[in-house]
């Protein structure tokens, strides 16, 4: 039980803080409107928004020092990049994020959320199915820088 006990206390820390949201604010939790209500040109007047999104990236930093969480090897940008994009996508197909639906949504009891969960969670066995049988990015990144060097030298 111990090698779940951090889970635990976040899940509880997430629940704590999408309730006081809710009640001190009357807002819901969802991480991708309260991020494009700061983001576009539409911009919402409102600070909470820039506390929140401050207290995320501040808390996930400051409880990595404390933790001493393990380090993370960084990622190729050829695939972060569309896989910000592809994300940001589904958070507007599916009129929000695993935040406001999975979170908050189910919380509330909304069928709405419940079956954008449901495809949320689906589309990620699919992927991790659909990953584990595709070669990995490294091979993509070196045909695709090879596919470069070719053509440009071509040229």
């Amino acid at each position: 039980m111990l090698d779940y006990t951090q889970a635990l206390q976040g899940g509880i820390l997430i629940g704590l803080a999408t309730w006081i949201l809710l009640a001190g604010v009357g807002r819901i939790g969802g991480v991708s409107s309260i991020a494009s209500g700061v983001l576009t040109t539409r911009r919402q007047p409102s600070p909470w928004r820039w506390f929140f999104l401050f207290g995320l990236v501040a808390g996930g930093a400051f409880f990595t020092w404390l933790l001493q969480a393990p380090s993370v090897v960084m990622r190729s940008p050829l695939i972060l990049v569309p896989a910000g994009f592809l994300v940001g996508f589904g958070t507007v197909l599916g009129s929000g994020c695993t935040s406001g639906h999975g979170v908050c949504g189910l919380g509330r009891r909304s069928k709405r959320s419940l079956v954008a969960v449901l495809v949320f969670m689906g589309t990620a066995i699919t992927t991790v199915l659909v990953a584990s049988l595709v070669p990995s990015a490294a091979w993509w990144e070196s045909v695709l820088f090879d596919g470069l060097q070719w053509l440009l030298g071509r040229q």
